[in-house]
């Protein structure tokens, strides 16, 4: 069952992280990228059993959140790092990491694929969230970034460029994209902003109002996004 995500009061006080996090899921998380996230400083935080994907990557998550029922050996875990044990059963394991956590930007990985219903569960929180922090879904393929409000990138000509709406959302107006958002209105089940295509150079969004939506991108943008992260 999922909710709205609870205040972080208590036993779930967030951890707070001044540097970019990873919460990772028990869904698929490939190996080398986790690896190359703790490379690059990003802290690796697991969503239950999502600790597991972590270990088996060869890293040490810096905190597990969680129920804990989806661990492979709960026990195994004591002494060797933080352990936020939380287990109401009116959010999920992802919705636990991102109330009891703070950061500047959040990766999310193993949120999608293997279950849909993890998959849509994982989009609703990020929908949740997207008015106070930044989340980015990652998988094997693409990233996802919850945004409220305007956003602008810069995209190559060709480039892929999904919007897509996470509720009724009506844009303003866009600059770099082949097909303009100039006064249309997306909706879950109407029309979607799937296979747009950049222009070349900057791409401006800009929704009438502050509704959440996603932009979705090839994974191998997620460095640059990062980068947008730290100018913006």
């Amino acid at each position: 069952m999922q909710s709205p995500l609870p205040p972080p009061t208590g036993d779930r006080a967030p951890l707070v992280f001044s540097r970019p996090l990873a919460i990772v899921g028990g869904g698929t998380a490939d190996p080398a990228l986790l690896r190359e996230l703790a490379a690059r400083g990003v802290a690796l935080v697991g969503a239950d059993g999502g600790a597991d994907s972590i270990a088996a990557a060869g890293l040490m998550p810096e905190a597990i959140i969680g129920d804990l029922d989806s661990l492979a050996d709960p026990d195994a875990w004591a002494g060797r790092t933080r352990i936020l044990h939380l287990d109401e059963q009116i959010t999920t394991d992802f919705q636990k990491a991102l109330y009891s956590t703070r950061a500047p930007v959040t990766l999310a990985l193993g949120m999608t694929g293997r279950r849909l219903d993890h998959t849509l569960a994982a989009l609703s929180a990020v929908r949740q969230v997207a008015h106070e922090r930044r989340v980015m879904l990652v998988d094997e393929v693409d990233l996802a970034l919850a945004i409220s409000g305007p956003f602008a990138f810069e995209a190559a000509p060709g480039e892929r460029v999904s919007i897509h709406p996470l509720a009724p959302i009506r844009f303003r107006r866009s600059l770099g994209l082949r097909y303009p958002l100039d006064a249309l209105l997306l909706e879950p089940a109407g029309r979607l902003g799937t296979s747009n295509e950049g222009t070349g150079g900057t791409v401006e969004i800009v929704p009438e109002d502050a509704t959440p939506w996603l932009l979705i991108l090839d994974r191998r943008r997620l460095w640059d996004l990062m980068a947008v992260f730290r100018t913006g």
